[in-house]
C-alpha cells in the first residue's frame, strides 16, 4: 500500500496588531490536491472578501482538518512574540507529525535555513518533516492559503465579538484609522487598557505618554 503523505500547511493572523490575538493557523491534509483546495477558496486570506474567507473556510473543514492557536494580549506583554510564534508552530507539528511542512517565512529569506534548524530541535523527535519556508508562500500553496483562511476568521470572529462590547474597533492595527480613534478615545479616559489591548507595542506607550502631559 502506497503511504500517504501527511501536509501541513501554516500561517498567521494578527502580528502587527496592536489589538486582539495573534492567530496561527494550520490545515492539515493527506496527499493533497492544490486543484480541489483552490476550488474550496484556499488562498491568501488578504485577497478575499470577509464573506468568501467564511465561505472557504466552511469548504476547506470538509477537505483538512483546521486548527488555530491564539496567543493572547496578555501572553504577548508578558513575554517575546517571537518566541510565542514559534513555540506555537512547533506545538502544531507535535500535534499533527506531518511529513512535509508548508509555511510562510518569519523573516527574509537568508534566515529560513536557521529557523528551520530552531524549529527542528523544538519539535524534537516527534517527528522530522521536510520544511518548506516561503515568503507569500500563502498565496503560492494551497495548503498555507488554507491555514491562513483559519487564523484569519478566527481572528476576525474574535474581533467582531470585541466590537460588540468596546468597538468600533477596527482591524486593530496602528495605522487603521477606526483602531486609531479607539485607542485615542480610550487613552483619554485615562482609564487601565481592557485585556486585549498590547500595552506593550509603541502605540500603546506613546499614548499613555501623551495622557500626562
Amino acid at each position: 500500500m502506497t503511504k500517504r503523505i501527511r501536509v501541513l500547511g501554516l500561517d498567521e493572523a494578527g502580528r502587527g496588531c496592536v489589538l486582539g490575538d495573534l492567530c496561527v493557523g494550520a490545515f492539515y491534509v493527506e496527499d493533497p490536491d492544490d486543484t480541489v483546495l483552490r476550488a474550496a477558496g484556499a488562498d491568501d486570506s488578504k485577497r478575499l472578501s470577509e464573506k468568501k474567507r467564511e465561505a472557504a473556510r466552511e469548504a476547506l473543514a470538509s477537505l483538512g482538518e483546521g486548527r488555530v492557536e491564539r496567543i493572547t494580549p496578555g501572553q504577548i506583554d508578558a513575554a517575546n512574540l517571537n518566541q510565542l510564534e514559534l513555540e506555537a508552530i512547533a506545538g502544531l507539528v507535535r500535534e499533527f507529525r506531518p511529513d512535509h511542512v508548508f509555511m510562510d517565512a518569519l523573516g527574509p529569506p537568508k534566515t529560513v535555513p536557521t529557523l528551520v534548524q530552531k524549529l527542528q530541535a523544538m519539535v524534537g523527535r516527534t517527528c522530522s518533516p521536510v520544511w518548506t519556508i516561503e515568503p507569500k508562500a500563502d498565496h503560492t500553496y494551497a495548503v498555507v492559503g488554507a491555514a491562513s483562511i483559519f487564523a484569519k476568521t478566527t481572528r476576525d470572529r474574535a474581533l467582531a465579538d470585541l466590537d460588540a462590547a468596546h468597538g468600533p474597533l477596527g482591524s486593530g492595527y496602528p495605522s487603521d484609522p477606526v483602531t486609531k480613534a479607539w485607542l485615542g478615545a480610550w487613552a483619554a479616559k485615562r482609564e487601565p487598557w481592557p485585556h486585549f489591548v498590547r500595552t506593550r507595542w509603541q502605540t500603546i506607550v506613546d499614548l499613555g505618554q501623551q495622557t500626562l502631559l
